[in-house]
């Protein structure tokens, strides 16, 4: 692959393929993706997601676990800010600005006392903050303009902030 279509290391060739196969197709757009999560005993779970290494998940010792690895909620704020920062990336790259340094800090509060049996209500998040640290080669209205459109077209900033339904059934055995 040349490195011309390359900036920021986003293959701009292969992110261009993509849009104008979904123009020509716009069926080729709907997508599903899924994660298989089996339970290694207390708190521990491991999700598997394609052919990548199984993604692991635990409590913090305060909770009952054994703080081996990141809790479910750590793991959404995580995947909020990596689609953020793939979103500034793919986005920075299509207008041909140059990233030099890109963090996203992501933070959420959250009252354990439904998760814990304690009283009934929300058991979730009741705020997310981020704090997106970028430095780049473009003017304040280019970065405005690029950080509005990465939060309008942020597919789990989407998710979180919307009521999306959730069907969950059991299959006991």
């Amino acid at each position: 692959m040349p490195t011309s279509t390359l900036l920021n290391d986003v293959n701009i060739e292969a992110v261009g393929s993509l849009i104008d196969a979904v123009r020509s197709d716009p069926e080729a757009a709907a997508t599903t993706w899924r994660a298989s999560i089996t339970w290694n005993g207390a708190f521990r779970t491991e999700a598997r997601v394609r052919g990548f290494d199984p993604i692991q998940s635990d409590e913090p010792i305060a909770l009952g676990g054994s703080d081996t690895a990141p809790n479910p909620v750590e793991q959404v704020l995580a995947a909020l800010g990596n689609c953020l920062a793939v979103g500034y990336a793919a986005n920075a790259s299509a207008r041909g600005i140059e990233l030099r340094d890109l963090r996203v800090d992501v933070s959420g509060a959250l009252d354990l006392h439904a998760f814990l049996g304690l009283r009934e209500g929300h058991a979730g998040f009741d705020d997310i903050r981020v704090i997106v640290h970028l430095d780049a080669t473009a003017d304040e209205q280019q970065i405005a303009d690029l950080h509005e459109h990465v939060l309008r077209t942020s597919p789990v900033g989407h998710t979180l902030g919307a009521a999306v339904p959730i069907s969950v059934d059991l299959a006991a055995g």
